[in-house]
């Protein structure tokens, strides 16, 4: 599908693809997301994190209108600081899952997002936060992980590689939820059927713009969805080979601000 030179929406991930590593914004992706902004283009967040770990971000964007949160199951309204969509994990069903996984891998350490704009991460122990700057609450036991409304949940084993966590969790869950993965120590089930190109899907929409008019950035398999609903994707130089191999573009890494890079060449 093709795009018009400079699109008019433009959807970004944020770990690993808009944020450096210390998750700070570059003065260089600022000044771009401006040149955006001054061309009537929209920029949209399409992140994995949940609507209360945005917030301080969406602010030094000076964002207040929409953003994909949960890996496409929250659409949050910045400006209003209220959800207008949103989709939960079956809780019941999230063990059943947890069961099938552990059937096949062995043990593993989980963790959740709980639903709502005041939703908590909650870590079991033996569960270590891949992003140690988000705050996380750690509780007794695993019973505690299902004690209010779930978004997602959050896998680590302690032998296995996120791919093949990824790999074995996907083939035992079948149909009782969507396997992704995100970043580094980071395999994630969420509400069957849900993706980032859910929520994009649902906030272009609310745009008044499509996938044609849609241009994205990401850096994982769980931006996959995204690139094959936009128009074009472009992966960041370090990004995942699932990945790279359904973008369009392979831009610089994130450290070098990629993101930038490609919207300074189309919004001059």
């Amino acid at each position: 599908m093709p795009v018009r030179l400079a699109p008019a929406l433009i959807a970004t991930d944020l770990d690993g693809t808009l944020l450096r590593g210390d998750d700070t914004l570059s003065e260089r992706s600022l000044a771009a997301l401006a040149r955006v902004a001054a061309a009537g283009a929209r920029h949209l967040v399409v992140t994995g994190r949940p609507a209360p770990r945005v917030r301080s971000l969406l602010k030094d964007l000076g964002c207040t209108g929409l953003a994909v949160c949960g890996q496409g199951a929250q659409l949050y309204d910045a400006g209003a600081d209220r959800l207008l969509w949103s989709v939960t994990l079956d809780r019941e069903t999230a063990e059943t899952a947890l069961g099938k996984i552990e059937a096949e891998v062995g043990e593993v350490y989980a963790a959740v997002d709980q639903d709502g704009v005041d939703g908590r991460t909650l870590i079991e122990p033996g569960y270590r936060m891949p992003h140690p700057t988000l705050p996380a609450q750690r509780v007794g036991r695993r019973d505690d992980l299902w004690r209010a409304p779930i978004s997602k949940v959050l896998l680590r084993h302690p032998g296995l590689s996120d791919d093949e966590l990824a790999e074995a969790a996907r083939g035992v869950v079948g149909s009782l939820a969507t396997v992704t993965m995100s970043g580094p120590g980071t395999v994630e089930l969420q509400p069957r059927g849900i993706t980032k190109a859910t929520g994009l899907a649902l906030a272009a929409g609310r745009l008044g713009l499509g996938p044609e008019d849609t241009l994205a950035f990401g850096d994982m398999p769980n931006d996959i969805p995204m690139f094959r609903w936009a128009a074009r994707g472009v992966a960041m130089a370090d990004a995942h080979p699932e990945l790279k191999a359904v973008a369009d573009e392979v831009t610089t890494s994130n450290e070098d601000d990629g993101v930038a890079v490609v919207l300074e060449r189309l919004f001059t």
